[in-house]
């Protein structure tokens, strides 16, 4: 009977929440799309976990004043609007060093991470991520 008892315990179903890891590396030519997505995405379905990495070209989606050149929309209120929804958003140190920018030349809601690479790495395999690259 204790072992019946035992069983029903680790078949129960865990409810997980859905995590996933934006991909940007390119800010013109993902950024605008991006945001989009991921507005759409917690629109959808709230609930979810959402990194957005950027590294290299990326980072542009993150610095201050940074707009898309062809809507001439800037991205710093798309970015302030998912972040006040959950959203992090994460730059990749070893473009700040290869590209010679300062942290304070980004937003307020950027957070910093030494590797972009890595990070979207550690979120997939050890933290089961899902991975969009819009």
């Amino acid at each position: 009977m204790t072992f019946a008892f035992i069983g029903m315990i680790f078949c129960e179903p865990v409810l997980a929440q859905t995590k996933v890891v934006y991909h940007i590396d390119d800010a013109q030519a993902q950024g605008l799309k991006g945001l989009r997505n991921i507005r759409n995405h917690l629109d959808t379905a709230p609930q979810t976990k959402i990194i957005v990495v950027t590294h290299a070209a990326g980072v542009d989606l993150l610095m201050e004043g940074a707009k898309d050149q062809k809507n001439n929309i800037e991205y710093g209120p798309l970015v302030s609007a998912l972040k006040s929804r959950g959203v992090v958003f994460e730059v990749c140190e070893i473009t700040l060093k290869n590209r010679n920018l300062n942290k304070n030349q980004f937003l307020m809601d950027a957070d910093f991470t030494p590797s972009g690479v890595v990070k979207i790495v550690d979120l997939q395999y050890v933290d089961h991520y899902a991975y969009i690259k819009p």
